[in-house]
């Protein structure tokens, strides 16, 4: 019997509603390049364990760094008003299910040395500032993480994990006659350094730089309500910002969702079924268990418009008479789990991008998006859109610059009239109640009717 089940042992004697036990040890690495220089060269350990217990939704909660049995068994001592001595409830070893769950990397990251490592830095940086004498700054950051996790909870699941992530993130500035842009674009997934042999660092630096080169020379803004066609290109970011956040369980109980209540009702338009799926293999959310040691699954949030169900913990799932949809997350062992999203996205439709721009008369077309802000009880956002341009007699024509898109996420979702056939991932790091998790999202390209775009 290891330390866990020790500690399972004990803390199954408490008369808590539902409790777990969370292990986990992981190992960090960044490495930053900016102004042709390593600035960052950091790797970080973290080991350490959180146990949680739940009674009448009110939630005990404990981690440590240290982890032996006497200290374990100090934090199961201080949950003593919960403390029974009922010997039914003993933890036995043989109804734990043992889930040996090991991620398929082709390339590890030991497997990748220091020096090539900073070669792979060095060489983009040196190719994107050869784009362009506009280009004045570049930023690179190359980072992976390997996170070994074990989790014990009161279903009798026994969840051992290997968790892989690398990423790499690009920042260029480009200037031209005092004008400033800036450029931003990330590569990353649930795999090794094969990543990089699935996706072309070099093309997508190109594109970046591109992007901002562009920017500098626009000098024609576009403000009013008007068709907008979203590519798949641009991410999922207004399905995560705008709809995923108000299908978090926490905040529907909470009364800080649009969707509270509203299921089996219309929310969208028809042509819309959004999911959350985190068997994507190899995308930046997708995981095998959950950090409550839930499986991990696909959850239909929305079919053909028609809302389906929430994002559940083990928690918020026991409060409304659910099960979990393996949405329970943390960022590490300092932190309770809760709600979160892993890969959401739009389920693509029939029609093609080029027949859409076609049969869109006048508009925008926003292939990128950057940053914006939402309230989830109003469903109101903004977001800025980095690359966008005018749609003139059925084409895609000039840029516009510093264009913003505003509106309501559900009144947004019920006006969509056409989807697309494509599909376009963006991977990113999503904060929640000082939290942050790795997750994608993503979606077809899409048709908005009507809607406002402003100016900064």
């Amino acid at each position: 019997m290891d330390i866990l089940e020790k500690v399972g042992s004990l803390i199954s004697k408490c008369n808590f509603d539902l409790w777990d036990i969370f292990y986990e040890n992981s190992e960090s690495k960044i490495i930053s390049l900016e102004n042709s220089k390593i600035e960052q060269f950091n790797s970080s350990f973290l080991s350490g364990a959180g146990i949680r217990g739940v009674k009448d939704f009110e939630i005990f909660y404990k981690s440590l760094n240290e982890i032996n049995e006497k200290n374990l068994v100090r934090i199961i001592k201080d949950f003593k008003k919960n403390y029974v001595t009922d010997k039914k409830n003993k933890l036995r070893r043989n109804k734990i299910i043992f889930n040996l769950s090991k991620s398929k990397i082709k390339t590890l990251h030991k497997k990748v040395t220091e020096r090539k490592k900073i070669e792979i830095l060095k060489e983009l940086d040196k190719y994107i500032r050869q784009i362009s004498p506009h280009i004045k700054q570049v930023k690179l950051i190359l980072s992976e993480k390997k996170q070994n996790v074990k989790i014990l909870n009161d279903e009798l699941n026994y969840i051992e994990d290997t968790r892989i992530y690398t990423n790499f993130i690009f920042f260029i500035v480009g200037v031209k006659e005092e004008r400033i842009e800036t450029g931003y674009s990330v590569v990353a997934g649930t795999k090794g350094y094969e990543l990089f042999d699935e996706i072309d660092l070099k093309e997508k630096a190109r594109q970046t730089a591109e992007s901002v080169l562009k920017l500098l020379d626009i000098k024609e803004r576009l403000t009013g309500k008007m068709t907008a066609v979203i590519s798949a290109e641009a991410g999922g970011t207004l399905i995560h910002e705008a709809v995923g956040h108000s299908l978090e369980a926490d905040l529907v109980q909470k009364g800080l969702s649009e969707y509270k209540g509203k299921i089996g009702e219309k929310v969208a338009s028809p042509l819309i079924t959004v999911i959350d799926d985190a068997n994507i293999q190899g995308k930046r959310g997708s995981y095998h268990f959950d950090d409550e040691g839930v499986k991990a699954q696909a959850t239909v949030l929305i079919e053909n418009g028609i809302l389906k169900n929430y994002l559940y913990d083990r928690l918020t799932a026991l409060k409304d008479g659910k099960s979990s949809t393996g949405n329970g997350r943390r960022e590490s062992f300092f932190h309770i789990p809760i709600p979160r999203m892993s890969n959401v996205y739009i389920k693509p439709g029939k029609g093609k991008k080029e027949d859409l721009i076609k049969d869109t008369k006048t508009g925008i077309f926003i292939k990128k998006m950057g940053g914006g802000q939402v309230n989830t009880v109003t469903g109101e956002f903004i977001f800025e859109i980095k690359e966008g341009f005018k749609i003139e007699k059925g084409k895609i024509g000039r840029p516009v610059r510093d264009a913003t898109l505003l509106g309501k996420g559900p009144d947004i979702l019920k006006n969509i009239d056409a989807v697309c056939d494509d599909l376009g991932f963006e991977s990113g790091t999503c904060g929640k109640d000082g939290q942050g998790v790795p997750v994608s999202d993503a979606q077809p390209t899409i048709r908005i009717p009507e809607i406002l775009i402003g100016s900064k």
